[in-house]
């Protein structure tokens, strides 16, 4: 009896499909995935981090902040304390350069180390620690409405050196450290037109126009120091002042300084001896 016959050969193997992965495997794997790049570094976050400038503004008279807060007051920081101007001189002379520094006092309209000095002990002043240093002061300005819609405004000052200081400008006082503008504003009243109206009946004739409030922040070479970067935050309000002449005039100026250790020991600062006025439309201010 033959023997059976054998199965046939086949040189390959089958290919075998995997299995189906079920729902269940696809939904741990998603969320595996999801994970791993949650945890891992956020490109825009590490572009962010690596390639963000510094922003630096440059000095520019432009740019304004503009805010409406009637109760803001003074809050600038004393950063340096000098003992006398001229340690205050020597502080600034390597920080200068040397042929604006030496126009101080000298050319016309212009103030002298013992003026900046007086600012700084009073607080009404205070100098960044930079090269060149940065002057940062607030200023309260009065546009004090007359007839016909118009501005008083200072045409120029008559300075104790003989000078003049041309100014084209409404009335405008430094703040003191703490004051609140209402206050500012009757004190600022009270020194350059109290010959006129009588400083003890300023609260009577000032009448400050609601809603008439604006802040904003300036910067520019100082005028009065020649040099020297300046930051002025000005805060500035309408009023009404009763008495004022309607034509052109002059008053004198009142007691900007106490009588104190640091008026005597800056007493080579140049000081306003008589304010020249005069009135101007309201849209041309």
């Amino acid at each position: 009896m033959s023997p059976p016959p054998k199965p046939p050969q086949f040189n390959h193997k089958p290919t075998v499909s995997p299995p189906s992965q079920s729902f269940s495997d696809i939904i741990f794997a998603t969320f595996s995935l999801f994970i791993l790049i949650s945890s891992s570094p956020k490109p825009s976050s590490v572009f962010f981090q690596r390639f963000t400038p510094t922003i630096s503004f440059p000095l520019n008279p432009r740019r304004f902040l503009p805010i409406s807060v009637m109760s803001a007051t003074s809050k600038l920081p004393k950063k340096h304390n000098f003992p006398s101007p001229q340690a205050l001189s020597d502080w600034l002379s390597p920080r200068l350069p040397e042929e604006k520094f030496c126009l101080w006092g000298v050319k016309a309209g212009t103030k002298n180390v013992h003026n900046l000095w007086l600012e700084i002990s009073e607080g009404e002043t205070c100098l960044d620690d930079s090269v060149p240093p940065v002057r940062t002061l607030e200023v309260v300005i009065v546009r004090i409405i007359g007839g016909e819609n118009r501005v008083l405004v200072e045409s120029h000052q008559e300075l104790s050196d003989g000078s003049v200081r041309y100014r084209s400008r409404p009335l405008s006082e430094k703040m003191k450290p703490g004051e609140s503008v209402d206050s500012a504003v009757f004190r600022a009243v009270k020194e350059e037109l109290g010959s006129l109206i009588g400083g003890e009946n300023v609260g009577e004739v000032v009448r400050i126009v609601p809603n008439s409030y604006t802040k904003k922040v300036e910067e520019r070479v100082s005028v009065s120091y020649p040099g020297l970067p300046a930051c002025y935050v000005l805060h500035t309000v309408d009023a009404f002042v009763d008495g004022l002449p309607e034509g052109e005039f002059c008053t004198e100026e009142g007691e900007e300084y106490e009588d104190s250790d640091e008026k005597k020991i800056a007493d080579g600062a140049v000081s306003c001896k008589k304010h020249y006025w005069k009135w101007m439309d309201y849209d041309s201010v």
